[in-house]
C-alpha cells in the first residue's frame, strides 16, 4: 500500500496558506486597509467552506452518526482530522486480519496489441484510504482555483500598487498560493487520467510529474502576471474581461447539454432532490470556469454523460483554447504597454512583454512533451496529438481563407476548382493505422460525436474540400 503523501501535501498547503492569509489580514487591519483585509479573508474562508462541504459530501457524513466530525468541519478543521484519520488507517494495515476483501480487475497497458487483465484483492482499509485520496484530490483543485488563484492575483496586485514586492509578508503568501495552484492543477491532470482510463492500471512516472509541474507553473504564473499588469492600468476594464471569460466557460457545458436534448441527470446522489442536483451541477461548472480562467482544465465537464466528464481526448478544443488564450494575453499586454504610467518607468517594458510571451510558449512546449512522450496512456489515444493539432490548424487556415472575399471562388469557378485541383501532399504524422482507411465519417466539434456521411466519388476529394473533409474526420 502506498504512503498517503498526496494527502499530507494537500493538508500542508491548505494549512500554510490559511495561516499566512490570516496573519496578512491582521497586518492590513492594523494599517487601516479594511478593503484588502476583507478580500483576503474572503478568498480564504469561502474555499475553506467549500472544502469542508466537499469532504462531508464524499464521505457521506450527513447520513452517518458522526456529530464530532461534523463539528470539526464546522470549525474548519476537517482536512486536518481527515489527514490524521488517513494516517491511522495506513498505520493499522497488516496488524489485524480483515474478514472481507474485494476483488478488482484492471487492464494493463497494451503491449504488441494485447492487453492482459489482472485481478487484485483490496481490503477494507485500502478502500477507505482510496476514498481519502480521491476526496483530497478534489479538494486540492477547489482550494487551488477558488481560493489560491484569486488570492495570488489579489496579493500581487496590492504589491504592484505599493511597489513592495520584496516584503516577506507578501512574498510568503504568494509563494504558497502559487505552489497550491500548481499542485491543484497537477492533481486535476492526474484525476483526469484516472477517470478517463478507469479500466486500466495507470502508472505515472516522475518525468510525467515534472512535465506537468513545469507546464502548469509557466502557464499559471504568466496568466496571473498578465491579469495583474492589465488591471494596474485599466482597473475598470479588467472586470468585463474576467466576467466574459468566466461566463463563457460557465455556460459552455450547459449549452452543450441543452443542445444534446438529454434528460436531466438524476444519478449524482440518491438523497439529492432536483434542486440539490442543480446546485451541485452549478458548483461543478463554477469550478470548471474557475480552472479555465487561469489554465486549461484537464477534466472536461460533460453534463449529458453519466460520469459528468468527457472521456474523449479533444485535441481541437485544446488547440483552440491555447490559441485564443495566447492572443488574449498578447492583447492585454499590448494594452498595458500602451497605457502604462510613469510608475513602470524603472521596468524595461518590451523585455517584460517578451519574457511573458516566451513563458507561455514554454508552457505549451512542456504540455506537448507530456502528451507526446510522458503521458502514461498515450498508447490508448484514438488519434495522434500531432495529427489532431495539424488538422485543427489546417481547419482554421481553411476558415480564414474561405472568409476572405478576394480568395473565395464563386459559381462555376468554385466547382471546377473543387473537382480539378490536385490533393494536397500534407505530411502524415499520425501513428494510428486507421488513417489509411478512406474517411467516411465527420467529427462534430461541438458535441464530440461521430456520424456517418454518404461517400462521394474519389475524383471530387481534392483541394479545399479535401482538406476540410480530412480535418473534420479524426476521431478525437
Amino acid at each position: 500500500m502506498r504512503f498517503p503523501s498526496s494527502i499530507f501535501v494537500s493538508v500542508s498547503l491548505f494549512t500554510a496558506e490559511t495561516t499566512a492569509a490570516l496573519y496578512l489580514s491582521t497586518t492590513y487591519r492594523s494599517a487601516g486597509d479594511q478593503i484588502w483585509q476583507g478580500l483576503t479573508l474572503l478568498f480564504t474562508l469561502v474555499p475553506s467552506v467549500l472544502v469542508q462541504l466537499t469532504l462531508t459530501f464524499i464521505h457521506r457524513d450527513l447520513s452517518r452518526d458522526r456529530p464530532l466530525i461534523l463539528l470539526l468541519h464546522i470549525l474548519q478543521l476537517g482536512p486536518i482530522v481527515r489527514c490524521l484519520e488517513a494516517f491511522c488507517i495506513y498505520g493499522s494495515v497488516g496488524q489485524v486480519e480483515e474478514p472481507y476483501v474485494s476483488i478488482t480487475r484492471k487492464k494493463q497497458m497494451p503491449r504488441e496489441g494485447q492487453s492482459e487483465e489482472v485481478e487484485r484483492q483490496v481490503g477494507q482499509a485500502e478502500g477507505k484510504l482510496f476514498t481519502h485520496r480521491a476526496a483530497f484530490s478534489r479538494t486540492s483543485v477547489i482550494q487551488a482555483f477558488l481560493g489560491s488563484a484569486p488570492q495570488l492575483t489579489l496579493q500581487l496586485y496590492i504589491c504592484v500598487l505599493r511597489a513592495s514586492l520584496s516584503q516577506a509578508r507578501y512574498s510568503t503568501l504568494m509563494v504558497i498560493s502559487l505552489l497550491s495552484i500548481v499542485y491543484g492543477a497537477l492533481r486535476c491532470n492526474i484525476l483526469a487520467i484516472k477517470l478517463k482510463y478507469d479500466d486500466y492500471e495507470v502508472d505515472i512516472r516522475p518525468m510525467a510529474y515534472l512535465c506537468i509541474f513545469l507546464w502548469r507553473g509557466f502557464e499559471i504564473a504568466t496568466r496571473v502576471v498578465v491579469l495583474v499588469l492589465f488591471s494596474s492600468v485599466l482597473q475598470l476594464w479588467v472586470l468585463p474581461v474576467v466576467f466574459l471569460n468566466f461566463s463563457v466557460f460557465f455556460f459552455y457545458p450547459w449549452i452543450l447539454f441543452w443542445h444534446s436534448h438529454s434528460p436531466f441527470p438524476e444519478n449524482i446522489e440518491k438523497t439529492l432532490t432536483r434542486v440539490g442536483t442543480t446546485i451541485v451541477l452549478c458548483l461543478l461548472t463554477f469550478l470548471y470556469a474557475g480552472i479555465n480562467m487561469f489554465c486549461w482544465s484537464a477534466v472536461q465537464v460533460k453534463l449529458n454523460d453519466p460520469d459528468l466528464i468527457n472521456k474523449s481526448q479533444n485535441w481541437y478544443r485544446m488547440a483552440v483554447y491555447y490559441m485564443v488564450r495566447f492572443v488574449e494575453n498578447a492583447s492585454l499586454l499590448l494594452l498595458w504597454y500602451m497605457y502604462k504610467t510613469d510608475f513602470y518607468e524603472f521596468i524595461f517594458a518590451p523585455l517584460l512583454v517578451l519574457q511573458l510571451l516566451l513563458a507561455y510558449a514554454m508552457a505549451v512546449f512542456f504540455m506537448l512533451v507530456f502528451y507526446q512522450f510522458c503521458h502514461p496512456c498515450r498508447r490508448l489515444f484514438s488519434s495522434s496529438m500531432t495529427q489532431g493539432l495539424w488538422d485543427c490548424s489546417s481547419f482554421l487556415c481553411v476558415l480564414c481563407t474561405s472568409a476572405s472575399p478576394h480568395s473565395r471562388p464563386t459559381g462555376r469557378a468554385a466547382l471546377e476548382t473543387s473537382v480539378h485541383q490536385e490533393p494536397s501532399n500534407r505530411p502524415n504524422t499520425s501513428s494510428d493505422s486507421a488513417d489509411d482507411v478512406p474517411n467516411d465519417t465527420t467529427y462534430d466539434v461541438l458535441n464530440d460525436t461521430i456520424y456517418d456521411v454518404p461517400n462521394v466519388e474519389n475524383s471530387v476529394r481534392g483541394g479545399v474540400n479535401g482538406d476540410v473533409s480530412h480535418s473534420m474526420s479524426c476521431n478525437v
